[in-house]
């Protein structure tokens, strides 16, 4: 039997369009900066930043400080001038972005019979958010954020999806080779680049599926949330458990 789940939180536990979200999330960020930075220089600069963050490779930076640095250098402001805005963003103006993603009844039931099963639970999310906005998204989702082991946020990791060191430093902070392991995702660059480090995988049917066409990856399972909770529930596919084997006395 395997021994942790590593679940994909946007388009997986919490279904939504990826491209209106990312579009919502932009706009209602921009007055935010009004003022101080111009809505047609912000959204290069968050763009700038974060794909320096998601691309970065260098163990000794966390993804939050990856993005801070870039920004900061790209506005040419302080960090004690940007970042009390950023706080107040997702103190305020963030929570509101619930209404661009939609509710999964069954999320919560397989994070729920993952453990029942005897599963180590992760929360493999790209960490490109801060840990209130991963927590926020949880929240929407119906779940609690308790239930997981370990949850990947900006603040604690040093490398984003698809790079396989992300996947890694999760193994090396849980002690597990990737051979114990399920990624659980709908992303086919994202998430099922797992399987190249010797993780099994499952691809979500969905319909906020993703594939950008290249690369592509071999995947072990795939189904449903409902068909994903029966899989769990009942051992089946690449959820097996070990069988026992009673042997009989003469």
């Amino acid at each position: 039997m395997k021994k942790a789940l590593l679940f994909d939180l946007d388009g997986t536990l919490l279904p939504m369009d990826t491209a209106t979200f990312v579009q919502a999330y932009i706009q209602s960020l921009v007055p935010h900066f009004e003022g101080m930075i111009p809505a047609d220089a912000l959204v290069p600069m968050l763009w700038h930043a974060t794909q320096t963050m998601v691309k970065n490779t260098d163990v000794t930076y966390t993804n939050a400080q990856v993005f801070e640095q870039e920004f900061l250098n790209q506005s040419q402001m302080k960090k004690e001038e940007v970042w009390p805005v950023f706080e107040l963003y997702y103190e305020s103006s963030f929570p509101k972005l619930e209404e661009h993603v939609q509710y999964e009844q069954n999320a919560e039931q397989v994070i729920l019979a993952a453990k029942a099963a005897g599963y180590r639970v992760v929360l493999a999310t790209n960490p490109v958010f801060p840990q209130i906005a991963v927590y926020e998204r949880l929240k929407w989702a119906g779940i609690d954020a308790n239930l997981f082991e370990y949850i990947t946020i900006n603040e604690e990791t040093h490398f984003c999806k698809p790079n396989p060191m992300y996947y890694q430093a999760i193994m090396e902070k849980l002690k597990l080779a990737p051979a114990d392991c399920i990624m659980i995702g709908n992303d086919m660059q994202e998430d099922m680049i797992a399987s190249e480090l010797g993780m099994k995988t499952f691809y979500l049917s969905t319909d906020h599926r993703i594939d950008r066409g290249t690369p592509t990856y071999t995947f072990d399972q795939e189904g449903t949330m409902l068909e994903l909770l029966v899989a769990i529930q009942t051992g089946s596919g690449i959820f097996q458990r070990e069988q026992k084997h009673v042997h009989e006395m003469d």
